[in-house]
Protein backbone atom coordinates (compact mmCIF):
# COMPACT_ATOMS: atom_id res chain seq x y z
CA UNK A 1 0.00 0.00 0.00
CA UNK A 2 1.47 3.37 -1.03
CA UNK A 3 1.65 6.35 1.31
CA UNK A 4 -0.26 9.42 0.15
CA UNK A 5 -0.05 13.03 1.23
CA UNK A 6 -2.18 14.53 4.01
CA UNK A 7 -5.55 15.88 2.93
CA UNK A 8 -5.40 19.62 2.46
CA UNK A 9 -1.57 19.70 2.39
CA UNK A 10 -0.64 19.77 -1.27
CA UNK A 11 2.45 19.11 -3.33
CA UNK A 12 3.47 21.97 -5.63
CA UNK A 13 4.82 20.27 -8.73
CA UNK A 14 7.12 21.36 -11.56
CA UNK A 15 4.92 23.23 -14.02
CA UNK A 16 3.02 24.73 -11.06
CA UNK A 17 5.88 25.98 -8.93
CA UNK A 18 7.09 28.36 -11.64
CA UNK A 19 3.99 30.52 -11.12
CA UNK A 20 4.76 30.60 -7.37
CA UNK A 21 8.36 31.60 -8.08
CA UNK A 22 7.11 34.39 -10.32
CA UNK A 23 4.74 35.68 -7.64
CA UNK A 24 7.40 35.54 -4.94
CA UNK A 25 10.13 37.19 -7.00
CA UNK A 26 7.68 39.90 -8.07
CA UNK A 27 6.73 40.51 -4.43
CA UNK A 28 10.39 40.81 -3.45
CA UNK A 29 11.02 43.41 -6.17
CA UNK A 30 7.89 45.45 -5.41
CA UNK A 31 8.39 45.38 -1.63
CA UNK A 32 12.08 46.30 -1.93
CA UNK A 33 11.17 49.38 -3.98
CA UNK A 34 8.94 50.51 -1.09
CA UNK A 35 11.71 49.96 1.49
CA UNK A 36 10.69 46.57 2.97
CA UNK A 37 13.17 43.95 4.20
CA UNK A 38 12.55 40.21 4.54
CA UNK A 39 12.12 38.50 7.91
CA UNK A 40 11.89 34.73 8.47
CA UNK A 41 10.19 33.40 11.58
CA UNK A 42 9.66 29.81 12.83
CA UNK A 43 6.78 27.65 11.67
CA UNK A 44 5.97 26.72 15.30
CA UNK A 45 5.32 29.21 18.12
CA UNK A 46 4.01 29.05 21.69
CA UNK A 47 0.22 28.72 21.65
CA UNK A 48 -0.12 31.71 23.98
CA UNK A 49 1.10 34.00 21.21
CA UNK A 50 -1.92 33.31 19.04
CA UNK A 51 -4.44 33.24 21.88
CA UNK A 52 -3.32 36.70 23.00
CA UNK A 53 -3.06 38.23 19.52
CA UNK A 54 -5.76 36.65 17.36
CA UNK A 55 -8.33 36.31 20.16
CA UNK A 56 -9.56 33.27 22.08
CA UNK A 57 -13.11 33.56 20.71
CA UNK A 58 -12.11 33.55 17.04
CA UNK A 59 -12.69 30.54 14.81
CA UNK A 60 -8.95 30.22 14.28
CA UNK A 61 -8.14 29.75 17.96
CA UNK A 62 -11.29 27.84 18.89
CA UNK A 63 -11.38 25.38 15.98
CA UNK A 64 -8.59 25.61 13.43
CA UNK A 65 -5.15 25.67 15.06
CA UNK A 66 -2.79 22.70 14.97
CA UNK A 67 -1.78 22.65 18.64
CA UNK A 68 0.25 20.05 20.53
CA UNK A 69 2.35 19.67 23.66
CA UNK A 70 6.08 19.23 23.15
CA UNK A 71 8.16 16.81 25.23
CA UNK A 72 8.57 19.45 27.91
CA UNK A 73 4.82 19.95 28.19
CA UNK A 74 4.78 23.39 26.52
CA UNK A 75 1.76 24.02 24.33
CA UNK A 76 2.96 24.67 20.78
CA UNK A 77 1.04 25.74 17.68
CA UNK A 78 1.89 25.60 14.00
CA UNK A 79 1.43 29.19 12.91
CA UNK A 80 -2.04 29.92 11.50
CA UNK A 81 -1.05 33.44 10.34
CA UNK A 82 2.09 35.52 9.99
CA UNK A 83 1.57 38.86 11.75
CA UNK A 84 1.77 37.63 15.37
CA UNK A 85 5.09 35.76 14.86
CA UNK A 86 6.58 38.78 13.10
CA UNK A 87 5.54 41.06 15.98
CA UNK A 88 6.90 38.54 18.49
CA UNK A 89 10.27 38.60 16.69
CA UNK A 90 10.15 42.40 16.43
CA UNK A 91 9.69 42.68 20.22
CA UNK A 92 12.12 39.92 21.19
CA UNK A 93 14.97 41.33 19.09
CA UNK A 94 14.16 44.99 19.90
CA UNK A 95 14.05 45.98 16.25
CA UNK A 96 12.53 49.34 17.21
CA UNK A 97 15.93 50.32 18.64
CA UNK A 98 17.53 49.95 15.22
CA UNK A 99 15.03 52.14 13.38
CA UNK A 100 11.89 53.95 14.60
CA UNK A 101 10.02 52.55 11.58
CA UNK A 102 10.27 48.89 10.58
CA UNK A 103 9.07 47.70 7.18
CA UNK A 104 9.13 43.90 7.02
CA UNK A 105 7.84 41.21 4.67
CA UNK A 106 7.63 37.43 4.89
CA UNK A 107 6.80 34.40 2.77
CA UNK A 108 5.94 30.89 3.89
CA UNK A 109 3.46 28.21 4.94
CA UNK A 110 0.65 28.63 7.47
CA UNK A 111 -1.58 25.92 8.97
CA UNK A 112 -5.29 25.77 9.80
CA UNK A 113 -7.47 22.71 10.26
CA UNK A 114 -10.47 23.61 8.13
CA UNK A 115 -12.40 22.01 5.30
CA UNK A 116 -10.23 22.05 2.17
CA UNK A 117 -11.81 23.85 -0.78
CA UNK A 118 -10.75 25.70 -3.91
CA UNK A 119 -7.91 28.03 -2.99
CA UNK A 120 -8.06 27.19 0.73
CA UNK A 121 -6.11 24.33 2.29
CA UNK A 122 -4.86 23.09 5.66
CA UNK A 123 -1.31 24.00 4.74
CA UNK A 124 -1.44 27.22 2.78
CA UNK A 125 1.12 29.85 1.90
CA UNK A 126 1.13 33.57 2.45
CA UNK A 127 3.09 36.58 1.29
CA UNK A 128 2.74 39.33 3.87
CA UNK A 129 4.09 42.75 4.81
CA UNK A 130 4.06 44.82 8.01
CA UNK A 131 4.89 48.44 8.87
CA UNK A 132 5.54 49.09 12.57
CA UNK A 133 6.01 52.53 14.11
CA UNK A 134 3.75 54.80 12.04
CA UNK A 135 0.10 55.76 12.60
CA UNK A 136 -0.08 58.41 9.86
CA UNK A 137 -2.96 57.73 7.43
CA UNK A 138 -0.51 58.29 4.57
CA UNK A 139 1.20 54.99 5.42
CA UNK A 140 -2.20 53.23 5.28
CA UNK A 141 -2.67 54.62 1.77
CA UNK A 142 0.89 53.76 0.77
CA UNK A 143 0.50 50.15 1.93
CA UNK A 144 -2.66 49.87 -0.18
CA UNK A 145 -0.95 51.54 -3.13
CA UNK A 146 1.88 48.99 -2.88
CA UNK A 147 -0.60 46.13 -2.71
CA UNK A 148 -2.49 47.41 -5.77
CA UNK A 149 0.83 47.90 -7.59
CA UNK A 150 1.78 44.29 -6.88
CA UNK A 151 -1.40 43.02 -8.55
CA UNK A 152 -0.76 45.24 -11.55
CA UNK A 153 2.87 44.07 -11.73
CA UNK A 154 2.00 40.37 -11.85
CA UNK A 155 -0.85 40.98 -14.31
CA UNK A 156 -3.76 39.85 -12.12
CA UNK A 157 -6.83 41.91 -12.96
CA UNK A 158 -10.46 41.76 -11.85
CA UNK A 159 -9.43 42.41 -8.23
CA UNK A 160 -10.96 45.33 -6.34
CA UNK A 161 -10.03 47.04 -3.08
CA UNK A 162 -12.59 47.29 -0.26
CA UNK A 163 -11.87 49.28 2.90
CA UNK A 164 -13.51 49.94 6.25
CA UNK A 165 -12.65 51.30 9.70
CA UNK A 166 -13.13 49.30 12.90
CA UNK A 167 -12.57 52.24 15.23
CA UNK A 168 -10.47 52.14 18.38
CA UNK A 169 -10.90 51.30 22.08
CA UNK A 170 -12.42 54.75 22.58
CA UNK A 171 -15.31 54.34 20.14
CA UNK A 172 -15.59 50.54 19.86
CA UNK A 173 -17.57 50.00 23.13
CA UNK A 174 -20.52 52.14 21.98
CA UNK A 175 -20.63 50.33 18.66
CA UNK A 176 -20.28 46.96 20.36
CA UNK A 177 -23.32 47.70 22.53
CA UNK A 178 -25.37 48.86 19.52
CA UNK A 179 -24.48 45.69 17.64
CA UNK A 180 -25.17 43.52 20.69
CA UNK A 181 -28.65 45.05 21.07
CA UNK A 182 -29.29 44.37 17.38
CA UNK A 183 -28.14 40.73 17.64
CA UNK A 184 -30.08 39.98 20.83
CA UNK A 185 -33.32 40.67 18.96
CA UNK A 186 -32.30 38.13 16.29
CA UNK A 187 -30.45 35.59 18.42
CA UNK A 188 -32.64 32.69 17.31
CA UNK A 189 -31.71 33.29 13.65
CA UNK A 190 -27.98 33.00 14.29
CA UNK A 191 -25.88 29.84 14.06
CA UNK A 192 -24.80 28.12 17.28
CA UNK A 193 -21.31 29.66 17.17
CA UNK A 194 -22.64 33.21 16.75
CA UNK A 195 -25.21 32.65 19.51
CA UNK A 196 -22.46 31.51 21.86
CA UNK A 197 -20.14 34.38 20.99
CA UNK A 198 -22.76 37.13 20.73
CA UNK A 199 -22.19 38.38 24.27
CA UNK A 200 -18.38 38.17 24.25
CA UNK A 201 -17.47 39.07 20.66
CA UNK A 202 -20.51 40.22 18.66
CA UNK A 203 -18.41 41.47 15.71
CA UNK A 204 -17.77 37.83 14.78
CA UNK A 205 -21.40 37.55 13.66
CA UNK A 206 -20.71 40.03 10.85
CA UNK A 207 -17.81 37.87 9.65
CA UNK A 208 -19.80 34.61 9.74
CA UNK A 209 -20.28 32.90 6.35
CA UNK A 210 -23.37 30.88 7.38
CA UNK A 211 -26.25 32.02 5.08
CA UNK A 212 -28.68 32.41 7.99
CA UNK A 213 -26.28 34.72 9.83
CA UNK A 214 -25.65 36.77 6.70
CA UNK A 215 -29.39 37.25 6.28
CA UNK A 216 -30.02 37.97 9.97
CA UNK A 217 -27.30 40.64 10.14
CA UNK A 218 -28.17 42.34 6.85
CA UNK A 219 -29.43 45.47 8.62
CA UNK A 220 -26.84 45.53 11.40
CA UNK A 221 -25.47 48.92 12.46
CA UNK A 222 -22.24 49.90 10.67
CA UNK A 223 -19.10 50.57 12.67
CA UNK A 224 -18.24 53.65 10.57
CA UNK A 225 -21.44 55.26 11.88
CA UNK A 226 -20.04 55.05 15.44
CA UNK A 227 -16.45 56.27 14.97
CA UNK A 228 -14.97 58.77 17.36
CA UNK A 229 -13.64 62.03 15.94
CA UNK A 230 -10.05 60.76 15.74
CA UNK A 231 -10.96 57.55 13.91
CA UNK A 232 -13.35 59.38 11.61
CA UNK A 233 -10.67 61.89 10.63
CA UNK A 234 -8.13 59.09 10.14
CA UNK A 235 -10.46 57.17 7.84
CA UNK A 236 -11.34 60.31 5.90
CA UNK A 237 -7.62 61.04 5.42
CA UNK A 238 -6.94 57.48 4.22
CA UNK A 239 -9.66 57.82 1.59
CA UNK A 240 -8.31 61.21 0.53
CA UNK A 241 -4.76 59.86 0.14
CA UNK A 242 -5.99 56.88 -1.86
CA UNK A 243 -7.69 59.29 -4.23
CA UNK A 244 -4.47 61.33 -4.50
CA UNK A 245 -2.52 58.16 -5.33
CA UNK A 246 -5.18 57.12 -7.88
CA UNK A 247 -5.92 53.87 -6.05
CA UNK A 248 -9.59 52.94 -6.68
CA UNK A 249 -11.57 51.56 -3.72
CA UNK A 250 -15.03 51.04 -2.29
CA UNK A 251 -16.13 51.27 1.35
CA UNK A 252 -17.53 48.00 2.73
CA UNK A 253 -19.14 48.83 6.13
CA UNK A 254 -19.66 45.10 6.94
CA UNK A 255 -15.99 44.20 6.79
CA UNK A 256 -14.69 43.27 10.25
CA UNK A 257 -11.98 40.66 9.48
CA UNK A 258 -11.51 37.50 11.50
CA UNK A 259 -8.78 38.60 13.93
CA UNK A 260 -9.26 40.57 17.13
CA UNK A 261 -6.17 42.76 16.89
CA UNK A 262 -7.41 45.04 14.09
CA UNK A 263 -8.19 48.71 14.76
CA UNK A 264 -9.10 51.58 12.45
CA UNK A 265 -8.30 50.81 8.78
CA UNK A 266 -9.13 47.32 7.50
CA UNK A 267 -9.14 46.17 3.89
CA UNK A 268 -9.54 43.30 1.47
CA UNK A 269 -8.64 42.72 -2.17
CA UNK A 270 -11.56 40.72 -3.53
CA UNK A 271 -12.47 38.94 -6.75
CA UNK A 272 -15.51 37.13 -8.14
CA UNK A 273 -13.32 34.59 -9.96
CA UNK A 274 -12.87 32.19 -7.02
CA UNK A 275 -16.45 31.56 -5.91
CA UNK A 276 -17.30 32.17 -2.27
CA UNK A 277 -13.65 32.59 -1.27
CA UNK A 278 -13.48 36.10 -2.69
CA UNK A 279 -10.61 37.64 -0.68
CA UNK A 280 -7.13 37.15 -2.12
CA UNK A 281 -5.39 39.65 0.15
CA UNK A 282 -6.47 41.23 3.43
CA UNK A 283 -5.18 43.16 6.37
CA UNK A 284 -5.47 46.27 8.45
CA UNK A 285 -4.13 48.45 11.21
CA UNK A 286 -3.24 46.93 14.62
CA UNK A 287 -2.20 49.85 16.81
CA UNK A 288 -2.36 47.96 20.12
CA UNK A 289 -0.91 44.58 19.15
CA UNK A 290 2.76 45.35 19.85
CA UNK A 291 1.94 46.60 23.35
CA UNK A 292 -0.50 43.73 24.00
CA UNK A 293 2.32 41.25 23.29
CA UNK A 294 4.70 42.96 25.72
CA UNK A 295 6.43 45.45 23.44
CA UNK A 296 6.51 49.24 23.31
CA UNK A 297 3.26 51.10 22.44
CA UNK A 298 3.92 51.24 18.69
CA UNK A 299 1.25 51.27 15.98
CA UNK A 300 1.31 48.94 13.00
CA UNK A 301 -0.41 48.00 9.77
CA UNK A 302 -0.01 45.01 7.47
CA UNK A 303 -1.55 42.51 5.10
CA UNK A 304 -1.21 38.97 3.81
CA UNK A 305 -1.92 37.40 0.42
CA UNK A 306 -2.79 33.74 -0.14
CA UNK A 307 -0.40 32.27 -2.69
CA UNK A 308 -2.73 29.43 -3.64
CA UNK A 309 -5.44 31.91 -4.60
CA UNK A 310 -2.96 34.18 -6.38
CA UNK A 311 -1.71 31.21 -8.42
CA UNK A 312 -5.28 30.30 -9.38
CA UNK A 313 -5.90 33.86 -10.57
CA UNK A 314 -2.58 33.99 -12.38
CA UNK A 315 -3.33 30.81 -14.33
CA UNK A 316 -0.93 29.03 -16.64
CA UNK A 317 2.09 31.05 -17.76
CA UNK A 318 3.57 30.57 -21.22
CA UNK A 319 7.02 31.28 -19.80
CA UNK A 320 6.55 29.15 -16.69
CA UNK A 321 8.60 26.11 -17.73
CA UNK A 322 12.28 26.85 -18.31
CA UNK A 323 13.56 26.10 -21.83
CA UNK A 324 17.15 24.95 -22.42
CA UNK A 325 19.28 27.47 -24.26
CA UNK A 326 21.07 24.49 -25.82
CA UNK A 327 20.54 20.75 -26.23
CA UNK A 328 23.66 18.71 -27.02
CA UNK A 329 23.01 15.70 -29.27
CA UNK A 330 25.94 13.30 -29.58
CA UNK A 331 26.76 10.18 -31.58
CA UNK A 332 29.63 7.98 -30.43
CA UNK A 333 31.72 7.66 -27.30
CA UNK A 334 34.19 10.47 -28.04
CA UNK A 335 31.43 12.89 -29.02
CA UNK A 336 29.53 12.01 -25.86
CA UNK A 337 32.57 12.74 -23.70
CA UNK A 338 33.18 16.05 -25.47
CA UNK A 339 29.49 16.96 -25.13
CA UNK A 340 29.39 16.04 -21.44
CA UNK A 341 32.36 18.30 -20.67
CA UNK A 342 30.78 21.11 -22.69
CA UNK A 343 27.44 20.62 -20.92
CA UNK A 344 29.06 20.98 -17.50
CA UNK A 345 30.92 24.14 -18.55
CA UNK A 346 27.67 25.70 -19.76
CA UNK A 347 25.84 24.82 -16.56
CA UNK A 348 28.67 26.14 -14.36
CA UNK A 349 28.40 29.48 -16.14
CA UNK A 350 24.65 29.68 -15.53
CA UNK A 351 23.49 28.60 -18.99
CA UNK A 352 20.64 26.07 -18.92
CA UNK A 353 21.66 23.17 -21.18
CA UNK A 354 20.64 19.53 -21.51
CA UNK A 355 21.82 16.38 -23.28
CA UNK A 356 20.79 12.76 -23.69
CA UNK A 357 22.64 10.31 -21.46
CA UNK A 358 21.30 6.99 -22.74
CA UNK A 359 23.02 6.83 -26.15
CA UNK A 360 19.80 7.09 -28.16
CA UNK A 361 19.56 7.71 -31.90
CA UNK A 362 19.94 11.22 -33.30
CA UNK A 363 16.25 11.25 -34.22
CA UNK A 364 15.25 10.38 -30.64
CA UNK A 365 17.58 13.05 -29.23
CA UNK A 366 16.09 15.70 -31.52
CA UNK A 367 12.59 14.68 -30.40
CA UNK A 368 13.73 15.12 -26.80
CA UNK A 369 15.18 18.56 -27.58
CA UNK A 370 11.92 19.61 -29.22
CA UNK A 371 9.86 18.35 -26.25
CA UNK A 372 12.01 20.39 -23.85
CA UNK A 373 11.60 23.47 -26.04
CA UNK A 374 15.35 23.87 -26.59
CA UNK A 375 16.19 26.97 -28.57
CA UNK A 376 19.26 25.48 -30.24
CA UNK A 377 20.71 22.00 -30.71
CA UNK A 378 24.41 21.25 -31.02
CA UNK A 379 25.01 18.04 -33.00
CA UNK A 380 28.31 16.23 -32.46
CA UNK A 381 29.53 12.96 -33.95
CA UNK A 382 32.82 11.26 -34.68
CA UNK A 383 33.00 12.74 -38.19
CA UNK A 384 32.36 16.26 -36.87
CA UNK A 385 35.06 15.91 -34.22
CA UNK A 386 37.55 14.64 -36.82
CA UNK A 387 36.81 17.73 -38.96
CA UNK A 388 36.94 20.08 -35.99
CA UNK A 389 33.36 21.30 -36.41
CA UNK A 390 29.90 20.91 -34.92
CA UNK A 391 26.40 21.36 -36.37
CA UNK A 392 24.39 24.12 -34.66
CA UNK A 393 20.65 24.01 -35.35
CA UNK A 394 18.22 26.87 -34.64
CA UNK A 395 15.03 25.06 -33.68
CA UNK A 396 12.67 28.02 -34.24
CA UNK A 397 14.08 29.02 -37.63
CA UNK A 398 14.72 25.45 -38.76
CA UNK A 399 18.21 26.37 -39.99
CA UNK A 400 21.51 24.59 -39.40
CA UNK A 401 25.14 25.67 -39.84
CA UNK A 402 28.63 24.34 -39.31
CA UNK A 403 30.55 25.99 -36.47
CA UNK A 404 34.31 25.42 -35.96
CA UNK A 405 35.01 23.98 -32.53
CA UNK A 406 37.51 26.80 -31.98
CA UNK A 407 34.62 29.31 -32.25
CA UNK A 408 32.17 27.28 -30.20
CA UNK A 409 32.75 29.07 -26.89
CA UNK A 410 32.02 32.48 -28.39
CA UNK A 411 28.92 31.25 -30.25
CA UNK A 412 27.49 29.65 -27.11
CA UNK A 413 28.21 32.63 -24.85
CA UNK A 414 30.84 30.87 -22.74
CA UNK A 415 33.34 32.96 -20.82
CA UNK A 416 36.88 31.77 -21.47
CA UNK A 417 38.85 31.58 -18.25
CA UNK A 418 42.65 31.94 -18.42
Amino acid sequence: MSITGIKGMNDILPGEVEAWQFLESSARRVFAAFGYREIRVPVVEKTELFCRSIGETTDIVEKEMYTFADKGGTSMTMRPEGTAPVIRAFIEHKLHTLDPVSKLYYLGPMFRHERPQKGRYRQFHQIGAEVIGLDDPKIDAQVLAMLSHFFATVGIDGVTLQINSLGCPECRPAYRQALLDFLQARLGQLCADCQRRAATNPLRALDCKVPGCIEATAGAPAVIEHLCTGCDLHFEAVRSHLTELEVPYTVNPRMVRGLDYYTKTTFEMVTDRLGAQSAVAAGGRYDRLVADLGGPPLPGIGFAMGEERLALLLGARDDASPRPALFIATLGVEAERFGFRLLTRLQRQGIYAEMEYAGKSLKAQLRRADKLGARRVLILGGDELARGIAQLRDMAAGTQEEVPLTELDARLGLVVCD
